[in-house]
């Protein structure tokens, strides 16, 4: 009787790429409401921007200040925009005090697989954020005001992408808090489309 070989073990993807497939909705989403607020058209619509932006960021400190995440990634301090957004916010003279609530914007949980959902959303914001800052310098604006949230890091977008992934990719994570990650991932996604809802003109 001839016996049949096992089945070869499928391929585990890394978790920032099964991450980067089950939020590609969400994502996409994101965008179109980010858009939505006519951010380049004129100043007005840069702060409508900022006001999202400093929510987001504002919402995202605890996780860069996480005692347990700092042991996954190493240079989650450094990572942390939300000082440069808020000085951003004074180049500007945008009130960013009053989007400190999120309406409809889901509350952060404490388990350490939903953390990194939003770390992940985050960062990869940053990633993206080359075309948003190109555009914000044809209103003026720049690394050194307006738009330091968007600037590229030191050592630039591409090599800050790939030391992020790295380190996450490596957590040793079971199925079930990978589906955790994806979670948080998809909650982050949502909390910035409710910060910009209000704000569409």
């Amino acid at each position: 009787m001839e016996t049949v070989p096992p089945l070869e073990q499928a391929v585990v993807q890394p978790l920032s790429k099964r991450l980067k497939h089950a939020t590609r909705e969400q994502h996409e989403s994101v965008d179109r409401s980010i858009m939505a607020l006519r951010p380049f058209d004129d100043l007005e619509g840069y702060a409508r921007f900022l006001r999202v932006q400093q929510g987001f960021q504002q919402r995202c400190l605890p996780i860069y200040r996480h005692p347990r995440l700092a042991d996954w990634i190493s240079d989650l301090t450094l990572r942390c925009r939300y000082a440069a957004v808020v000085r951003d916010c004074q180049d500007l003279g945008v009130d960013a005090e009053q989007w400190q609530k999120a309406d409809g914007a889901a509350p952060l949980r404490e388990a350490l697989p939903h953390l990194l959902g939003w770390l992940y959303v985050n960062e990869g914001s940053n990633l993206g954020a080359a075309f948003l800052f190109k555009r914000a310098a044809e209103l003026g604006l720049s690394a050194s005001h307006g738009a330091r949230h968007l600037a590229p890091s030191d050592e630039g977008r591409g090599l800050h992408w790939r030391n992020f992934t790295q380190q996450l990719d490596a957590i040793p994570l079971p199925e079930a808090d990978i589906a955790q990650v994806i979670g948080g991932a998809k909650e982050a996604f949502a909390c910035v489309e409710a910060l910009a809802r209000p704000l569409v003109r």
